[in-house]
């Protein structure tokens, strides 16, 4: 059985969604939280109408808040996607892709990612949609 780490719970009990094992950087493992915005809600729409990632980047300004009191032992990444698939300016993707490029020597692997992670948002956003129905 592995532990959570205690070091990610905050002192309001939250925690990341997760943590690499092994460092981003030279002693420091990348800890992370995904948030998936309503482009469309309310609070946003004003805002994703005139920019793409609105929506996205001013949830990832609030989850770094959030976890602003992480210890300086972890490097925080907010992960953001809106629900019409915009990501936010989050470079993780980008170098996870680059790290497995790196193993495997295929400089495809960075797409590859983008795809499946987009192709798992989708099947959320039906599940979330179709969720909207009633039933009889």
């Amino acid at each position: 059985m592995v532990k959570e780490p205690t070091s990610l719970l905050q002192q309001d009990g939250k925690r990341p969604d997760g943590t690499t094992l092994l460092p981003l950087a030279p002693g420091k493992p990348m800890a992370w939280d995904v948030i998936v915005p309503d482009t469309y809600a309310e609070s946003h729409v004003s805002n994703t109408a005139r920019e793409a990632e609105a929506a996205a980047n001013r949830e990832s300004v609030r989850k770094t808040a959030k976890y602003g009191a992480l210890p300086d032992s972890h490097i925080f990444v907010p992960v953001a996607i809106e629900t019409a698939g915009t990501w936010g300016q989050s470079a993780l993707v980008q170098e996870i892709g680059k790290r497995i490029t790196t193993v495997t020597e295929d400089t495809r692997e960075t797409m590859f990612l983008f795809q499946r992670l987009s192709i798992a948002f989708q099947k959320g956003n039906a599940i979330a949609f179709q969720t909207t129905f009633e039933t009889e």
